[in-house]
């Protein structure tokens, strides 16, 4: 039996976490993608590489099916069909379901995928309702959006990382910046929505159909407006008991609750209002801290879902976790060449703190600024006994070290 995994470009999240869980659980992983070169080249000298990578056009649900049952002699029956890209949760879902294998509702993976239908699903539910507009490519955006209150926010439908993410004080900036990104990104449909004002937060969870399981949330910290790019993030060990059950009640009208889900949301009196849902873990290397923290191995568990296990017992509940955790962001401030930063590392400090660094861009690449995540150079976090220690230490070692971009 064969895990088969599909990807588009390598991420932190297969390399450092689903690869070496796989090899954990005595279980070969196949790479199913459609950039092979890149994900060889990621694996080149990898302690535990894909059995193999295969190229396929991943968007296709039909051809990924196929595909898999094509490769199935070569590297055995297919266990599990499974991704952690936010781009292929639909494709593979529905692959899987062609195999008769575990999966995500299709349905719910789309609803959280397309910003629009997240939006429609939760007012129809009752749950919450956000002034949202869709602008199509060939739309008149004050004709479409003439209800729309301000400030707003204006986003792609099915956008990640928050590219062109922006905050829009009133209908003239809102008509430049759509025109802005319709230059940048071609003919892709836009959203503009109601501003939601409050502390962003996160909520992460792992489910298997029957339980949804909440593993951990954090408090994000963002740059100045208009773009929404996260700076760094505090653990939160509890939330109120009303927020947590409005999110669930909307992840539940989402039909969330198998496998990984990310759900971003702020916190409006004793409300909780979705920003977002990422149905898959938790990115930007969040997903390998919360495993630290845990100490839980939550790649194992991911796959075991999708194996068609039920969540383990014994699962870490967040408030029962007794130590604090802090990650900041080292990004880019201008375009140009990364010449210089410190070494991916960890290291056991006194007092109970560890401390880790990871690059997130190879020094030597050149690289624009994009005013997203995409910009970040590094991540810097730090685990131990309480909030003012872990801070005092990851800003002990950003000042300690350097991170230059050459124009």
């Amino acid at each position: 039996m064969c895990l088969y995994l599909t990807a588009l470009n390598p991420t932190d999240a297969v390399t450092h976490g689903l690869l070496p869980a796989a090899a954990r659980l005595g279980m070969p992983m196949v790479i199913l993608t459609d950039q092979p070169e890149a994900h060889r080249a990621a694996y080149a000298g990898h302690a535990h590489p894909p059995s193999a990578v295969e190229p396929v056009d991943v968007r296709d649900p039909g051809a990924v099916a196929t595909r898999v049952l094509a490769l199935a002699g070569r590297h055995g029956r297919p266990a599990a069909l499974f991704s952690n890209s936010d781009h292929l949760q639909t494709a593979t879902a529905l692959a899987a379901e062609l195999l008769d294998l575990p999966h995500k509702q299709w349905r719910a993976a789309q609803r959280c995928k397309n910003k629009f239908l997240t939006r429609h699903t939760l007012a129809a539910a009752g749950l919450d309702t956000v002034a949202c507009f869709e602008i199509g490519p060939s739309d008149d955006v004050t004709e479409v959006a003439a209800e729309l209150p301000f400030p707003a926010v204006i986003k792609p439908r099915e956008g990640v990382a928050s590219e062109d993410v922006l905050l829009v004080r009133d209908r003239s900036e809102l008509v430049t910046e759509v025109a802005r990104i319709r230059a940048r990104r071609g003919s892709c449909t836009l959203i503009a929505e109601e501003y939601l004002a409050g502390e962003l937060h996160t909520y992460d969870t792992l489910g298997d159909g029957e339980r949804l399981h909440h593993f951990g949330s954090w408090r994000t910290s963002l740059g100045e407006p208009p773009s929404f790019v996260e700076s760094g993030r505090d653990w939160v060990p509890s939330l109120p008991e009303p927020v947590e059950r409005d999110l669930r009640a909307q992840l539940s009208a989402l039909d969330v609750g198998f496998g990984a889900c990310h759900a971003e949301f702020v916190i409006q009196g004793a409300r909780a209002r979705l920003i977002e849902v990422n149905y898959r873990l938790i990115g930007d290397t969040m997903d390998l801290i919360c495993a630290e923290l845990l100490g839980v191995d939550l790649f194992a568990e991911v796959i075991r879902l999708h194996l068609g296990r039920p969540l383990s017992a014994g699962l870490p509940v967040p408030s029962t976790v007794d130590r604090h955790a802090r990650i900041r962001y080292v990004a880019a401030e201008q375009a140009g060449r990364f010449t210089e930063a410190p070494p991916t590392s960890s290291a056991e400090l006194p007092d109970g703190i560890r401390l880790g660094h990871r690059r997130l861009r190879a020094l030597g690449v050149t690289a624009a600024l994009h005013g997203t995540n995409r910009d970040y150079l590094g991540v810097v976090h730090a685990i131990g006994p309480g909030p003012e220690a872990v801070g005092a230490a990851i800003d002990d070692f950003v000042a300690a070290n350097q991170w230059s971009v050459t124009a």
